[in-house]
């Protein structure tokens, strides 16, 4: 394994054409909804903001900038401002019914938001709410995941296809990874844009080099891999399967440094590293926010989030779940609430 990593230092590439086409518009939502043990859950919730009154199909936070982006099934994206707990934009690919956004992710410096349809992927800088760009999936390709990096330098886009690919706006390259074999599910990138976590269907994690494609760490796992997540210091990866084996490896050694307790299936909607790189965070479909202790694995803290008004069932799905700069945990759900939670002292 690479000892070398650098996930904030700015590197340039070669020039190579980018050709995106467009293909018909294919919609699909998945949610996974799975029962979670009967451990006792957490009820310190500190405060709520209401985003929106809508039903949601995905949202994301910024905790460097304070924001949360949440996708709404009629009302496109809505950029909201927590300090100032007001809408600060409202974005959209079109008309939001018939161009429904199902992927939203901050970079990790919180200046720009990367949005997906299932056909078609837009940059957003947030200093005014400009669209740098739009792009197109090649014919019979639809977005799984995505992901962007500081200043907007880069794009990460995981396709239905196997295919994943990596974007440099400044020139247009693009490099096109293949080493996973069924789809990809989820995906992340370093602040620089220099590296690549993506798991895959195939059972396989991989960590690879954006400039070359070339694998630096295989992880893999007993099913299908449906989250991953990269701790933006160089320090961790996460790796999550759809039944129980959810582990953190060391990047500078590639060896296992903890795997979390699950004593039943678990499927995870959102999980994230502290900027310190104590703690992991993780959402769930079924309302759950937990944080886990990454050098031992064990659980820390959990709690439930508030039910979605929309769902037959008391339920709600996390989309993210981030340690903001005053220690408290942010959740935001498919509830359309952002629920601040008090981190237990050890």
């Amino acid at each position: 394994m690479n000892k070398g990593l650098t996930f904030n230092q700015p590197y340039t590439t070669r020039f190579v054409q980018m050709t995106l086409t467009h293909s018909k518009k294919y919609l699909g939502i998945f949610l996974f909804f799975w029962l979670f043990g009967c451990q006792e859950v957490q009820n310190n919730l500190i405060s709520q903001q209401v985003i929106t009154g809508e039903g949601t199909v995905a949202a994301a936070i910024s905790p460097k900038t304070q924001l949360v982006a949440v996708s709404s099934l009629t009302s496109g994206i809505v950029v909201w401002d927590l300090q100032q707990q007001q809408a600060k934009f409202r974005l959209s690919h079109g008309e939001p019914v018939e161009n429904l956004v199902t992927n939203v992710t901050f970079s990790d410096d919180g200046g720009f938001l990367l949005t997906a349809t299932a056909t078609q992927v837009a940059l957003w800088q947030m200093t005014d709410g400009k669209n740098v760009g739009f792009w197109s999936m090649q014919p019979g390709a639809t977005v799984r995941d995505i992901a962007v990096s500081n200043l907007g330098k880069h794009l990460l886009i995981a396709q239905s296809d196997g295919k994943v690919q990596h974007i440099t706006l400044s020139t247009g390259r693009r490099i096109e990874f293949l080493g996973h074999t069924e789809n990809v599910n989820s995906v992340a990138l370093s602040p620089n844009g220099r590296y690549a976590l993506t798991g895959g269907s195939d059972l396989q994690s991989y960590l690879w080099d954006t400039q070359s494609a070339q694998i630096l760490l295989t992880m893999p796992s007993a099913n299908r891999v449906t989250k991953v997540a990269l701790d933006p210091q160089a320090r961790y990866a996460f790796t999550a399967d759809s039944q129980k084996q959810a582990t953190i490896y060391d990047l500078k050694t590639g060896q296992r440094v903890s795997q979390l307790p699950l004593d039943r299936g678990r499927i995870f909607t959102a999980a994230r590293f502290s900027e310190d790189g104590t703690y992991l965070l993780t959402g769930a479909p079924a309302q759950r926010v937990t944080v886990w202790t990454v050098a031992s694995g064990a659980l820390f803290s959990d709690w439930l989030v508030t039910p979605s008004a929309f769902s037959k069932q008391p339920n709600a799905l996390v989309y993210d779940v981030a340690l903001m700069p005053n220690q408290q945990v942010l959740s935001i759900s498919s509830s359309g609430v952002a629920e601040y939670w008090e981190l237990a002292h050890e």
